[in-house]
């Protein structure tokens, strides 16, 4: 494979990731497709298109794990703090008695693994958008944090 063929594939391995935003689990159907039609005839595409893969693998296992911490904490608040006596006035809903008072600790922790969440996201896209930009000049480019599934 010739070397900006080569710089090209590992780039628009990178770049299809971005499909997760328009397409569901675009992030590992499109860089799966390419990396498999492509890593026999470079080294070079078949190693950045493991470190792409493992990235996004790494990354949807961190989501899972903040997503099972975030979302039993936060609906235990809810519902241990708010009464169902629900006023409907008007087609509106008012719950009486809303107490905010003793979900402050656990809660703070649900919040900070959203928060957690925003930032991987955001560090996610500029990343990958430097991955590529890497790739397409030849150099190696090695995801932080990525657990190496595919070897």
């Amino acid at each position: 494979m010739e070397t900006n063929s080569k710089n090209s594939t590992a780039a628009l391995i990178n770049l299809s990731t971005l499909t997760q935003y328009f397409i569901p689990f675009g992030n590992f159907i499109f860089p799966i497709v390419i990396w498999s039609t492509a890593r026999d005839k470079s080294e070079y595409v078949n190693e950045q298109g493991k470190q792409t893969i493992n990235f996004q693998l790494s990354l949807f296992l961190y989501t899972f794990i903040l997503a099972l911490i975030a979302i039993p904490i936060v609906a235990i608040s809810f519902f241990n703090n708010v009464s169902f006596n629900a006023i409907i006035n008007d087609d509106d809903v008012f719950f009486d008695n809303f107490d905010f008072s003793n979900m402050t600790g656990v809660l703070t922790i649900a919040i900070s693994a959203i928060c957690l969440f925003i930032f991987m996201k955001i560090a996610e896209f500029f990343l990958i958008i430097y991955a590529s930009v890497k790739t397409s000049n030849g150099d190696n480019f090695k995801y932080p944090l990525t657990i190496p599934f595919i070897k």
